[in-house]
């Protein structure tokens, strides 16, 4: 079965950039969409960027133009630079595979082909 793996979160001031870091096992990750997610405390848990197994990326609104999607297919690895980051961004996030993918979901919690790994926190406070 595929295995998700995060790393890369920690406490940032307001304005500030973080690297997070999927890594994912398995054969699968190389021709499926992949994911970010995030879940702030006491809300859902929602998908904020999407890419493509071509590289073609989607984002939700709240953090397009800061938040950069990528992926390197022979490392099985997704990343999400984060910068200008706000407190609003503060969740734990999670990498996925939306399955079916739609960009429809982009802000909300979409069906997911893989377990959820532990996750990485991102705590942004001044």
């Amino acid at each position: 079965q595929v295995q998700l793996v995060e790393s890369g979160g920690g406490l940032v001031q307001p304005g500030g950039s973080l690297r997070l870091t999927c890594v994912a096992s398995g054969s699968i990750f190389s021709i499926r969409v992949m994911g970010w997610y995030r879940q702030a405390p006491g809300k859902q848990r929602e998908l904020v960027a999407g890419i493509t197994s071509g590289g073609s990326p989607n984002y939700v609104d709240s953090v397009k133009g800061r938040f950069t999607i990528s992926r390197d297919n022979a490392k099985k690895t997704v990343y999400l630079q984060m910068n200008s980051l706000k407190p609003e961004d503060t969740a734990v996030y999670y990498c996925n595979s939306p399955s079916p993918y739609d960009p429809r979901d982009l802000g909300r919690y979409s069906t997911t082909l893989y377990n959820w790994g532990q996750g990485t926190q991102v705590t942004v406070s001044s």
